[in-house]
């Protein structure tokens, strides 16, 4: 049996698709990133099916007993606590575990919060770079955002709230005023998107407590 991927929603229950659902309901087994985040979703839409925790510090001894369980033909779902497994969460040892031992792998897609920031930012989509999240010292996100300084695509980051202004300030500092989106709790209660330049963000960030999870866009060189 192949491995699913299962996007799951970034902020509101009601972004899952009806295939999404099917294969959690069908699942055997469900590798989950926090299986109280998930049991959260799989209690909204009453699916009671078993649950292992796969989360970046057990996942050199969780891939081996999901390989076994795969090969014993059993169907199951690896899911994060938001968005896609894999991209900037956990999945990709897994992924690559089961490509290498010839097991099929099946994405299973759905909200993206990369996608949904970039649509609704205003800023250029035709190409964009999307870069996870910077290191937490200043030197070395210094040099991550140095990286990135020439290219013309649109630059995506996420941060935690905790970060978002340490990385608007760096970035102001290396790629200058360029225009940016700063996406917050996107799709949920609270969702806000903050548009101008970098220095406008820096200011909405000093007069208001960072709170949810952000999505950062940077235009691209010109």
């Amino acid at each position: 049996m192949p491995l699913y991927l299962v996007s799951t929603p970034i902020g509101n229950l009601e972004d899952i698709t009806q295939r999404a659902l099917r294969t959690l309901r069908e699942a055997d087994l469900i590798a989950a990133e926090d299986t109280r985040v998930t049991g959260r979703l799989l209690a909204h839409y009453r699916i009671d099916r078993p649950m292992l925790s796969y989360f970046e510090h057990n996942e050199a001894r969780r891939i081996p007993q999901v390989l076994e369980a795969l090969r014993q033909g059993q169907n199951v779902a690896l899911v994060s606590n938001a968005g896609t497994p894999g991209i900037s969460d956990p999945g990709f040892p897994l992924i690559r575990a089961c490509i290498e031992a010839g097991i099929g792998v099946v994405p299973v897609p759905g909200p993206s919060a990369i996608l949904a920031a970039l649509a609704a930012s205003g800023l250029p989509v035709h190409e964009f770079w999307f870069r996870g999240f910077a290191p937490r010292k200043a030197s070395p996100r210094k040099r991550f955002l140095q990286e990135s300084a020439s290219s013309s695509a649109t630059l995506i980051f996420y941060e935690s709230p905790f970060r978002i202004r340490a990385l608007l300030e760096a970035s102001l500092e290396v790629y200058g005023d360029r225009r940016c989106a700063l996406g917050r709790e996107l799709t949920k209660k609270f969702e806000e998107m903050i548009r101008g330049n970098l220095s406008e963000a820096i200011a909405w960030a000093a007069h208001n407590e960072p709170r949810g999870e952000f999505v950062l866009l940077i235009q691209g060189s010109s």
